[in-house]
């Protein structure tokens, strides 16, 4: 699906915006900074409603807030390989990260290598580079051993 002819008009609730809002934005960020919506935003939409919708953004080249939508999947997996996470979240990011082995581009095959490292190391689990957006400024394999 292609939303590069829609303009953004705009998040009913930023706090918990709608797929089709969250895409129509990404390819208009400019409309509203980052900057400008609520605090931690990112960790506020990384969950699993808007996966889908951010994985796809991710995956896209094209798309002027992929890099955002990277970090938001960098949350989303290291939330998915907490011990309490849940059978479904597990299942959904192994599908992403399969995913992004398959088809994705350097960024992408980057993010899918960390997250296979964390699955099996989880206590590699580093707060500034998968929260803060450390991977997503500075990319990098990770090494499965420190």
């Amino acid at each position: 699906m292609t939303v590069d002819e829609k303009t953004f008009s705009g998040f009913a609730n930023p706090v918990d915006p709608r797929p089709e809002e969250l895409q129509a934005w990404a390819y208009h960020p400019e409309a509203v900074p980052v900057s400008a919506m609520p605090a931690d935003w990112d960790l506020l939409i990384a969950g699993d409603v808007l996966a889908p919708t951010l994985f796809e953004l991710a995956m896209d080249r094209q798309c002027p807030a992929r890099r955002f939508a990277q970090h938001c999947m960098y949350i989303y997996a290291a939330d998915g390989v907490r011990p309490n996470a849940s059978s479904q979240r597990k299942r959904r990011l192994k599908k992403y990260v399969e995913r992004a082995e398959e088809v994705g581009d350097e960024p992408m095959s980057i993010w899918a290598h960390n997250c296979r490292v964390l699955m099996n190391r989880p206590e590699l689990f580093d707060y500034r580079d998968w929260i803060e957006g450390g991977l997503v400024r500075y990319p990098r394999r990770l090494a499965m051993y420190r």
